[in-house]
Parts: C-alpha cells; sequence; structure tokens
C-alpha cells in the first residue's frame, strides 16, 4: 500500500450546518481525505462497510439510530474504524458522550456555540487536529504490537506518535511488577490514591475502578480531563459500577477512604486541612498545561500533604499533565505506578515518568488496580 495514503474520514451528523463546519475543518487538515457525510446512523453504517473509512466523526443525538446504536452496531460486527464523537454541552449529551467512551471511542469534541460558523470551524479543527495526532499514533503502535507492517507515513503537521522510541515489552512489565511486590510492601501502606488521566480515560476507569474492593480503606481522587457536566456523568456511571461510592467532587468534601472523587470538570481540585482532617478544595485558579483540571495541580497538593504515604498514578492521555507533579511526588518518596503503553489509548502521560525512572511499577491496564491495592496494604 502507498506510504502517501490519506487519513479517510466519514462525517456523520443529522445537521447539515455541522456536517459542514466538520467537513470544512478537516479540509483544512494535511494529509486527510473526507470519503463521504451521512445524516443518520442507518446511512452511516452503510456507509462504512462500502467506503472503509479509517475514521469517523459521530453525532451523539441523531434520530432514528443516534450515535450510542451505532458504536454498538460497530462494536458487534467488529468493523476496524475510529471513532471521534461530537456532542452537545448538556447534562444528557454528557451522559451520552461517557457511555460513548466506555463502548470504545477513541475521543470527543463539544460541540462549540460560538458567535460565528467561521470560530465554530476554526475551535473544531485545532481540536481534531490533535485528537488525529494522537489516532495516527496509535494506529501505528498497534500495528507495531500486532507485528504487522506499518505504511502510513508520518503525516506533515501530525507527527507520529510512535517514533523511534522502545515500546514497553509484557516481559518488562512482568519484571518491574515483581520489583515492585518486593519495593512496595512498606510499613503502613499509601493513604491515599491519586490518578490523573486523560484520551482513553471513561473506559480505562470503567475497568479499573470496579476492579478495586469496597475495602481499600483510603480515598482515590481522579483527575480526568473533560468540560463541565461530563464529570458528573462519568462519576454517576462509575458509582453504577463500583463497589466503591464514587462522586464528583464538591468544595469542602472530607476525604473518607473507600470513596473515589473525581476533580468537576473546567475546575482544580486540591487538598486543604482543617480541623485534623483533609478536605477538599475547588478551585478557578488558572489553567496547567492548557488544562483545568489539571493532574499535576492535584498530584503537588497530594505530595505536600501525604508525602511519602501517597501512590500516584498516571494513566492513559494525550499531552503532558502530571509529568511535573508526579516528579514532586516522587521526590517526597511517595509511590508512582504508570499505565504501559500497549493498552494506553495514548501513550502521552505516562511516557516521560516510565522514561525518567521515576516510577514503580508499569503495569498493563487489567493490572494496575493490582498495583494500587498492594500500594496501600500494608506490610505484614
Amino acid at each position: 500500500m502507498d506510504d502517501t495514503e490519506k487519513l479517510k474520514v466519514l462525517v456523520v451528523d443529522d445537521t447539515i450546518l455541522y456536517r459542514k463546519i466538520v467537513s470544512d475543518a478537516l479540509a483544512e487538515l494535511p494529509n486527510i481525505e473526507i470519503v463521504g457525510t451521512a445524516n443518520n446512523g442507518k446511512t452511516a453504517l452503510s456507509r462504512i462497510l462500502t467506503l472503509h473509512p479509517d475514521l469517523i466523526t459521530l453525532d451523539v443525538e441523531m434520530p432514528s439510530m443516534d450515535g450510542i446504536e451505532v458504536l454498538e452496531e460497530i462494536a458487534r460486527q467488529q468493523i476496524d474504524v475510529g471513532v471521534i464523537m461530537l456532542s452537545s454541552l448538556t447534562y444528557e449529551g454528557g451522559e451520552l458522550t461517557v457511555k460513548a467512551l466506555q463502548l470504545g471511542a477513541f475521543d470527543f469534541i463539544p460541540k462549540p456555540e460560538l458567535s460565528s460558523i467561521s470560530d465554530n470551524r476554526q475551535y473544531i479543527r485545532d481540536r481534531l487536529a490533535a485528537i488525529i495526532r494522537s489516532f495516527t499514533g496509535r494506529r501505528e503502535i498497534k500495528r507495531i504490537l500486532s507485528g504487522k507492517t506499518v505504511f502510513r507515513r508520518a503525516t506533515p503537521g501530525l507527527p507520529s506518535a510512535a517514533a523511534a522510541r522502545p515500546i514497553i515489552t509484557a516481559e518488562t512489565v512482568a519484571h518491574r511488577l515483581q520489583k515492585a511486590d518486593k519495593q512496595v510492601r512498606r510499613a503502613g501502606g499509601s493513604k491515599v490514591v491519586a490518578i490523573g488521566i486523560s484520551t482513553g480515560g471513561p473506559r480505562a476507569l470503567g475497568t479499573l475502578i470496579p476492579m478495586l474492593p469496597a475495602d481499600i480503606n483510603v480515598p482515590i481522587l481522579v483527575v480526568q480531563h473533560m468540560p463541565p457536566l461530563f464529570t458528573q456523568s462519568l462519576a454517576k456511571s462509575l458509582n453504577a459500577k463500583s463497589s466503591l461510592f464514587v462522586k464528583e467532587a464538591e468544595e469542602g468534601d472530607e476525604l473518607i477512604p473507600n470513596t473515589v472523587f473525581i476533580a468537576p470538570g473546567g475546575r482544580h481540585m486540591k487538598l486543604t486541612s482543617g480541623a485534623g482532617r483533609k478536605i477538599i478544595a475547588v478551585t478557578d485558579d488558572p489553567p496547567e498545561n492548557s488544562c483545568r483540571p489539571s493532574a499535576d495541580y492535584l498530584f503537588r497538593s497530594v505530595a505536600e500533604h501525604f508525602g511519602e504515604a501517597a501512590t500516584g498514578v498516571i494513566m492513559t492521555g494525550m499531552g503532558t499533565d502530571g509529568n511535573r507533579g508526579l516528579e514532586t511526588m516522587k521526590q517526597r518518596n511517595s509511590f508512582i505506578i504508570a499505565q504501559d503503553e500497549a493498552t494506553c489509548t495514548v501513550f502521552g502521560m505516562p511516557r516521560w515518568p516510565i522514561e525518567a525512572e521515576i516510577v514503580d511499577v508499569v503495569a498493563p491496564l487489567d493490572r494496575v488496580a493490582q498495583a494500587i491495592i498492594n500500594s496501600v496494604r500494608p506490610s505484614r
């Protein structure tokens, strides 16, 4: 296959306005071929089977067959296509988007409500560019791991995420897990767990959180990069499938064991002390790494209040948020866990901590929960 092949994209939305906005945004990106459009889910499925796109942009809410039903059918038929969801900034839109991400959608873009069509197009174009960079990189990594030939070259302006660096192998993971089992049995164990996660997060958390026992006996703090309303839907979804209590964090929440606190979308989360208790503070401090909530912001706070009695976890996600905060945690002798490259949707956030060797455990997604449990259980 020719190495200049373009990424084939199908645009699906029930409104002609958004089909045009998304198509125009994609047309401004390099090495993209729009192979077609569809105005509902049934038409989209038919065109997926005939046009064989690499990627589809998919509206969540559509008549006759919505985005969730399309994703379910893609999974049922085992169709190899990436999906970027477009959703409205409403509570209902948030719930549907979280469900879509847990069903396997690669990422999502909230539909903007800016003053002009050109501003909306610019907003979508910028976000699509970042997501497509990660998507094409992930496709290359999957081909490497599956032993298939990597035929797609790095797209100009959309550099490969798999550029000349070692992939963490299963053998390396097993070695580091064995090493960690010896190191983690420290007196007392960790008293808190802090998790930073982004692209691929809702699906990964949907695996991780239900694997944690009801009697883990520590609080768990999560920064998932999401806008307002979406984190509330994520907390509700995770709470329904977990033996732990999962909630969106609120100002003044007491840090209590066996509870998962998710930072509210668009706001930071940190710890404060009062009357001998640890309290959650929710703030509107400036974004860090273009993120609010920010994992760095949370990790620094956890390092300050818990030091060596903390476990930091960095998981799938785009960008570098969490890197500096984990470095601060490591300086305070916190225990650090990272999700491995093979199971990350995007190997961005865990990459530097692993390569900098400040991570105690590198684990595949289905082993992260056990690594966390080991870190909080005191030695006997």
